[in-house]
């Protein structure tokens, strides 16, 4: 996340960021690249150049000629920067395949999907062999909008139920056409509520080191609708209000979706197949693997060392049996997290993920000075940022 333009370490962090970003490309040699949430730390931006910082974040891809598409995060949804405008930004580039298919204010901005064809195919002569979906959590707050005591008004941080009804259209739109079931992966960048429930299912030992391999420091995850309430106040009176059930019905409901990839929880890296019903939950899981990326940037909380999750998808396995390979990439070179997203996935045993740190090498932070988010009223709850 690009922060603090007014501090020398703001910069700093930002150049590197970009750093992690090439070292990462200089090893993958990507078809598409993910932005998956939190590309810009908005509270800490100016309106009048907010959205700017997205042709830093983007240079390496349009460098090596990479197209990326884009899910927005909580933090991309401020007072002075919107889903919007970083949409509009990143279109200015050919590259982008960040799109916003749903319309309404309440949908937020990057819902769309993605099809991706077999080699010299395309929509007119094939179908497509993977379908990529987009969701935005939204969250933030909403741009330019206060409350009628001053304070930032707050943006409900998880999928709309529009969007969830759009998805389920859409898809069955797809498979009514090809007469098949199309598999496909998914990204969002805040977590669903049965992310939480598998992580704390039996305490801390729920996610094993061997089983799940990956860090496991954010426990517990901040989900989707933390700390508001079922009739939708958010006043700090409740821990939860489950406004996400609808997307986690449609997920689980979705034949050939293999994985749902998230962000937001820098200190968490594993994934986990979902595939019963865990108690406290009314959703049951059907199979899908429920994954977190690697925090990629020097903005934003934490050390643990910078990376990006990487997945591979091939003809044989997606016509076959539905699988997917993914890894962590860590700006060192390294490889960790390395697992097949396949049947039996869950029952085979990895190497164990190392916690390793890092830190901005060229940062002075002995000098911090208060920016445009400073004055913002905070609830007492706590909240992933």
């Amino acid at each position: 996340m690009w922060k603090d333009a007014w501090d020398t370490w703001g910069p700093q962090q930002d150049i590197n960021s970009v750093k992690v970003i090439n070292k990462v490309l200089d090893r993958e040699s990507p078809e598409l690249v993910v932005l998956n949430g939190d590309l810009i730390t908005g509270e800490n931006t100016f309106l009048e150049n907010s959205t700017l910082y997205i042709d830093q974040i983007v240079r390496p891809f349009v460098e090596r000629g990479l197209t990326w598409a884009s899910t927005y995060g909580n933090h991309d949804h401020n007072f002075n920067i919107s889903g919007e405008g970083i949409l509009q930004r990143e279109q200015r580039w050919p590259n982008a395949r960040t799109l916003n298919m749903v319309p309404g204010r309440d949908a937020g901005v990057s819902n769309y999907y993605l099809p991706v064809y077999a080699a010299g195919c395309n929509e007119i002569e094939c179908s497509p062999e993977l379908l990529l979906w987009f969701f935005d959590s939204r969250g933030g707050f909403y741009f330019q909008e206060r409350n009628p005591d001053g304070s930032q008004r707050g943006q409900p941080d998880w999928v709309d139920a529009s969007v969830v009804e759009w998805f389920r259209r859409t898809n069955q739109r797809f498979v009514s056409k090809y007469r098949r079931i199309i598999p496909s992966l998914a990204f969002v960048h805040i977590p669903t509520d049965a992310s939480q429930a598998l992580q704390i299912e039996y305490g801390k030992n729920s996610i094993d080191r061997h089983y799940q391999p990956g860090i496991n420091d954010d426990y517990p995850l901040a989900q989707q609708a933390q700390g508001w309430c079922p009739d939708g106040r958010n006043d700090g009176t409740c821990a939860y209000g489950g406004q996400d059930i609808p997307f986690m019905q449609a997920i689980v409901s979705t034949p050939g979706l293999i994985a749902l990839f998230s962000g937001h929880d820098h200190g968490a890296t594993w994934c986990y197949k979902w595939d019963r019903l865990v108690p406290g939950m009314t959703v049951e899981g059907t199979g899908v693997n429920l994954c977190f990326g690697q925090h990629s940037g020097y903005g934003g909380y934490g050390n643990w060392i910078r990376g990006s999750r990487q997945v591979r998808v091939d003809l044989r396995t997606l016509r076959g049996s539905w699988e997917a390979e993914t890894w962590i990439r860590l700006e060192s070179g390294d490889i960790v997290g390395s697992v097949s997203l396949n049947a039996t996935y869950g029952d085979d045993w990895y190497p164990a993920t190392p916690n390793t740190m890092t830190y901005c090498p060229t940062c002075n932070y002995t000098k911090i000075t208060p920016g445009p988010g400073s004055f913002q009223k905070k609830l007492n709850v706590r909240r992933r940022v």
